[in-house]
């Protein structure tokens, strides 16, 4: 049940975030000034990206009234966090590119890549160890483990056309989710809130969000919704089954997976269903694809009824209610305001 009164646009809501100041975090004074590679390559890794973890996590935080000063060491750990994920993602990839620009292994070397990223989560555990939390240093210690967990795992279903769904909502959970359940839990730590029924709906949240961004992501590898102008079967073309791949071969016989794993265009792709009914079909299984994570949506609006119901005695409850009620607009259909 929605909250009466607090129900947020989707476009209103989107406009909230871009007007969320970006958290600087990342200053030349950060890092030392006789590590000048270092220092050029972080210039390059932080000018790009949308900083969507950093606002989530003040979507969170200033409802409960965290500090300013608490809410930029959070903004500055995630981000810390998932650039030193990219670092690494990139150089295991071998993706020549990230936002546009040469990736860090390609543009300096592999081994500047690996200890770059290397860097940031040690300067991560420094940083909050300094703030004194002990609770906050453990969970985002695990989550540093489940992330790099999640990309074994991922590494290891490469060249696998026959990977199911839920082996890749394991490694997806891991790899992805762990990040927004961080954004979500996180800013509750920092106020010493360890409420179990709290972190429980904030965990189940978290996990949604990230399943829905990471398969949203996915289709972009087939076109869909992709506003990106992300390249077409990049994934498939590297060995790599993602989740709506995964999802379409569940049905297929051994020669359509064998002319899918050879498909270079996304024609060919879809007549892989069928010579005469390849767009229909595949058309029809995207539906279905977005009906399975329609459901999972639905769940997500339960879980923050519970949450506000968790929380029904704190006065800022409406204001997190209206930042993370049209999350899942944003995260999975890609949907934006017009002129945006």
């Amino acid at each position: 049940m929605l909250l009466e009164g607090c129900v947020l646009t989707q476009a209103k809501l989107q406009r909230k975030i871009n007007h969320i100041m970006s958290v600087k975090i990342f200053s030349s004074t950060d890092f030392p000034a006789y590590l000048p590679k270092l220092n050029s390559l972080y210039d390059d890794l932080f000018s790009g990206g949308k900083g969507f973890r950093s606002k989530l996590v003040q979507m969170v935080s200033e409802p409960i009234g965290i500090s300013k000063d608490l809410q930029n060491l959070l903004c500055q750990t995630i981000e810390f966090i998932h650039n030193a994920s990219l670092l690494h993602d990139d150089l295991i990839d071998r993706s020549v590119l990230r936002r546009g620009k040469p990736a860090a292994w390609n543009k300096y070397n592999p081994e500047y890549a690996v200890l770059a990223g290397d860097y940031l989560l040690a300067r991560v555990m420094v940083n909050l160890s300094a703030h004194g939390n002990i609770k906050l240093v453990q969970y985002t210690s695990q989550m540093i483990s489940d992330l790099l967990e999640g990309e074994w795992l991922q590494d290891s279903v490469v060249g696998d056309f026959f990977v199911t769904p839920a082996q890749l909502d394991r490694i997806h959970n891991l790899k992805t989710a762990s990040l927004f359940k961080w954004c979500l839990r996180a800013p509750f730590i920092a106020q010493n809130n360890f409420d179990q029924d709290l972190h429980l709906c904030l965990e189940e949240m978290g996990t949604i969000l990230g399943q829905l961004f990471q398969r949203s992501d996915d289709l972009l590898d087939y076109d869909i919704r992709n506003n990106e102008g992300k390249a077409i079967l990049g994934d498939l073309k590297s060995g790599y089954l993602n989740s709506f791949g995964s999802f379409v071969s569940q049905n297929m016989n051994r020669g359509q997976v064998d002319q899918m794993i050879k498909s270079k265009t996304l024609v060919e792709f879809q007549n892989c269903f069928s010579d005469v009914d390849g767009l229909k079909i595949f058309e029809q299984k995207v539906l279905e694809f977005d009906q399975i994570n329609s459901k999972l949506i639905d769940l997500y609006q339960h879980h923050l009824s519970v949450l506000m119901s968790l929380l029904k005695e704190k006065i800022t409850s409406k204001d997190l209610f209206n930042s993370l009620q049209p999350l899942t607009e944003i995260l999975y259909w890609r949907r934006k305001p017009a002129g945006h």
